[in-house]
Order: structure tokens, then C-alpha cells, then sequence
């Protein structure tokens, strides 16, 4: 060998591992297909959800007579509000709950047209600018209607997306590192050699869940707890619930990174179906924004989707100070989803590549 072939040696070497590589991971299809179409499905996302009309400038709660819906309200003309344009009109399902969302600013008046024959009442928070401008456009249809006022702190936008960030963090510590771990074990022949034992696939995929639930709870407690006292939330209604709702989300998250985990092998194709997981969620569960006002199907997906009913959840407890009563379809639906995920899990689970 001269001293040429010698000095080229390690740039051959390199360009041949380099070579391999990339016939790796072009050979796997899969990897590469969903390489290609992330980047084109997250984009038709966002331009799909943030689309449409502009939204209205002003949100009213109306409460209509016994059996009238709010287009036959507007339709008959029953007052001269429900005409104006630009305004988001809704029907709350419970009265006083419409009242919290006032007084919180959530909502800019609450007109009341139940009384029969008699002058309209209204609810509004004289410190919210938006109820202030929305009285004033009401008094100038209707100076009759009997005025009620409400007050109360605003919800600030700190106070609403601080759940969705603690919720992303346990999101992402759950799916990736029960899911990604293990492709990894699988990948390197460490379950292989615990095929050997005793242990079943139910009992190690336990022991992993348990395992991680204690160190993503662990970890969302001591930023839970600074975070609150730093930004001054203050949690309206049970800590103790509010641990068990994040219990019941992190194990049906952590759960779900198992189902991907039991039937993949690859790391990289592991990747993207975890990120296939976690996108929707980041998107449609409401970790920045409310889809309040979205699509009503788009929000009936969301609703299929476990990080949605914890950040409901959540909210409604720190937010809104619900109890177990108000909270309890989020836990019953997420303890469904652990159930469900771990049985899919266990039943699929490879102990080694195939």
C-alpha cells in the first residue's frame, strides 16, 4: 500500500459507512415515505385549521324560552341583538356556568329572553372592554332590557395555555419514552434474552408503565408546583383531583406509546408513527388555542384523542374549580383508553425483529 492509498484510507472508510447508511435508509420504505409526507400533512393542518372566515369580535350567551332554539330566536326576531352582525351567539347549557364564563371574561354579555312578555335581562362585567363595547351596541337596540353585572378576574392567556404546556411536556415524556425505549431494547437483543425468563409480555409492559408513570409525574410535580407560584395561578378546584386526572392522562399517553412500540421495530420508522401520535394532539387538543369555535366534526375528533380530555379536564378543575361530578366523563373515557391500549399492546408485542 503507498503512501497515497494509505493517506485516503479513512475518507474511504468514512464514504463507505456513509454509502451503507443511506442504503439503509432508503430501503426502508416506510421511513422514507413518512419522511416525505410529515412535512405536507403538517402544513395542509395548520392551513386547514387556521382557514376559514374571519371570527366574530364578540361572544354572547343567550338563553332562550322553554323549546325555542336560537334560529328560531333569531328567526322570529325576539330581539333586536340577535341581528347584529360580527357576534358569536351561543346557547350555554347551564345558566350559571354562562355567568362563571362572564364573570372570568370568557364571554362579553349573557342576554336572557326566557321571561315571557316582559323586558329582556342581561348579564355583563363592567371590567371587561369587550362587554363594555357589547352593552353599548345592545342599549342602542333595546334601552328596556334590565341590566345584571357580574364581576370577576379575567382568565388570562398564561393562566388558559399553562395546562397545555405541562400537558405537552407529559405528552412527549410519555409517548416517546415509553415507545422509543422500547424499539431500542428490541433493536439491540435485550428482549430477546428476556424471552428467556419467566417474564411475560403483560408483566414487562406493567413494569415499564409503572416505571415511567413515577418519573413523568414525578418530573410534572416539581414543575407543576414552582411554575404555579411563579406566574401566580391559583388552582381553583382540587389538587388532589387535579393529580389524579394527570395520572389517569399520563398512563393512557404512556399506553399508547406501547401500542407503537409492540409492533415496530425500526427506530426510525418508530419516530415517525410516535410523531404521527403526538402531532394531532399538539394541533386539535387545544394546547395553544380553543377549537370552541372550530369545525363541529373537527372537535369531534379531538375529542377521540387522549391529551384532549386531559387538558379538558385539567382546565375545568384549575380554571373553573370543578369537582369529581363536572370531571369524571375525561376520567372515564381516559381510564378506557389505558385499558384498551394496553390490551392492543400486549397482544402484539415481538419480543424480537423479525
Amino acid at each position: 500500500m503507498n503512501r497515497n492509498t494509505r493517506r485516503f484510507a479513512p475518507l474511504r472508510r468514512l464514504l463507505a459507512l456513509l454509502h451503507a447508511r443511506n442504503l439503509e435508509f432508503v430501503r426502508d420504505r416506510r421511513t422514507l415515505g413518512w419522511n416525505l409526507l410529515m412535512p405536507f400533512g403538517i402544513v395542509f393542518a395548520f392551513a386547514f385549521i387556521f382557514s376559514g372566515p374571519e371570527k366574530p369580535l364578540f361572544k354572547v350567551g343567550v338563553l332562550t324560552p322553554p323549546g325555542v332554539t336560537l334560529a328560531q330566536a333569531k328567526a322570529a326576531h325576539l330581539h333586536p341583538l340577535l341581528g347584529t352582525r360580527f357576534m358569536d351567539f351561543y346557547t350555554p347549557d347551564n345558566a350559571d356556568a354562562a355567568v362563571r364564563k362572564l364573570a372570568r371574561h370568557q364571554v362579553d354579555l349573557l342576554l336572557d329572553l326566557r321571561p315571557a312578555a316582559a323586558p329582556a335581562h342581561y348579564w355583563v362585567n363592567p371590567d371587561s372592554p369587550k362587554g363594555y363595547i357589547t352593552e353599548q351596541l345592545l342599549r342602542l337596540n333595546d334601552r328596556t332590557a334590565v341590566r345584571n353585572t357580574v364581576t370577576g378576574k379575567a382568565v388570562t392567556y398564561v393562566d388558559w395555555v399553562l395546562p397545555g404546556i405541562l400537558g405537552l411536556n407529559l405528552m412527549f415524556s410519555s409517548v416517546f419514552g415509553a415507545g422509543y425505549v422500547i424499539v431500542r431494547y428490541r433493536k439491540s437483543g435485550y428482549l430477546r434474552r428476556l424471552r428467556a425468563t419467566p417474564l411475560t409480555a403483560f408483566e414487562f409492559l406493567s413494569a415499564q408503565v409503572l416505571s415511567r408513570l413515577l418519573l413523568v409525574m414525578t418530573i410534572a410535580t416539581l414543575v407543576f408546583v414552582p411554575l404555579t407560584w411563579i406566574v401566580g395561578l391559583h388552582v381553583a378546584g382540587s389538587g388532589l383531583l387535579l393529580f389524579l386526572l394527570a395520572s389517569l392522562g399520563a398512563l393512557s399517553l404512556i399506553s399508547l406509546g406501547l401500542v407503537v412500540a409492540a409492533y415496530v421495530s425500526s427506530e426510525e420508522l418508530a419516530g415517525g408513527l410516535l410523531n404521527l401520535c403526538t402531532w394531532p394532539m399538539m394541533l386539535l387538543s387545544g394546547v395553544w388555542y380553543s377549537l370552541e369555535g372550530a369545525s363541529p366534526w373537527l372537535q369531534r375528533i379531538a375529542q377521540g384523542l387522549p391529551l384532549t380530555h386531559l387538558l379538558d379536564g385539567a382546565r375545568a378543575i384549575m380554571i373553573d374549580g370543578a369537582g369529581i361530578a363536572e370531571v369524571w366523563p375525561h376520567l372515564a373515557i381516559l381510564a378506557g383508553m389505558v385499558l384498551v391500549f394496553l390490551i392492543v399492546s400486549a397482544a402484539g408485542f415481538k419480543w424480537r425483529v423479525e
